[in-house]
């Protein structure tokens, strides 16, 4: 279910906490142990008590048709507005939510090709996914890039690690027809958890984002 794979991929901000601690010798704030913690009990909740549905990969071109147009309209409209002649922070925020929401739709279109390798290489050649699969990716690495070169980290990274699963999970409720399995007084736990998720993973990227740029700006000087 890509409810349940996108909400455990932010997980990688947890290991690259302590990995990125020990490797560039900065100390972990108490400030970034407790936004883990958080991170990790909101994940917690919201997969234990939403039990996300496996849901239907195999949705034809008539489900796909207006949530992907939505999608895809609005990572346009980012796109443009990186491209334009704003401040570099927010050229960098908008190409990486841009390259975000295409890492989005490329998971979402991964669940129904990694289903067609098992019928066999023509059918997975031959499926209007796999390309859609490959040119979401492509375009994907390519703002991310752009991203990466015409702003700082901190504006980038948290855009481009929140992006993909709200796209992915849009697209996994609408087109795939996945859905929470709760009611009543979950809805607000589930709300509460999703708020959290999405906070703690803005601030923990930025956090690692700024230890990068400043362990390099100490390279470059030390250089």
């Amino acid at each position: 279910s890509v409810l349940v794979v996108q909400p455990l991929i932010v997980t990688s901000l947890l290991f690259a906490l302590p990995l990125s601690a020990k490797f560039s010798g900065i100390r972990i704030t108490r400030s970034a142990w407790s936004l883990a913690i958080m991170l990790a009990i909101s994940l917690a909740i919201f997969l234990v008590v939403g039990d996300p549905t496996e849901g239907d990969s195999n949705a034809p071109w008539s489900d796909w048709a207006v949530p992907l147009t939505i999608t895809v309209a609005v990572a346009v409209i980012a796109t443009i507005g990186g491209l334009s002649k704003l401040d570099g922070g927010w050229r960098a925020l908008l190409l990486g939510s841009a390259a975000g929401i295409f890492y989005g739709v490329a998971v979402a279109f991964t669940k129904y090709v990694t289903d067609l390798l098992g019928h066999g290489v023509v059918g997975v050649i031959s499926a209007w996914q796999t390309w859609a699969l490959i040119a979401s990716g492509a375009i994907g690495v390519y703002l991310q890039q752009r991203a990466f070169q015409v702003g700082p980290l901190s504006a980038s990274l948290p855009a481009l690690t929140i992006g993909e699963p709200i796209a992915a999970i849009f697209l996994g409720m609408t087109v795939l027809d996945e859905r929470l399995r709760v009611d009543g007084p979950g809805i607000a736990l589930i709300g509460c958890a999703v708020a959290v998720m999405i906070m703690t993973t803005i601030a923990l990227s930025r956090s690692q984002a700024r230890d990068t740029e400043g362990a390099t700006a100490e390279s470059t000087v030390g250089s």
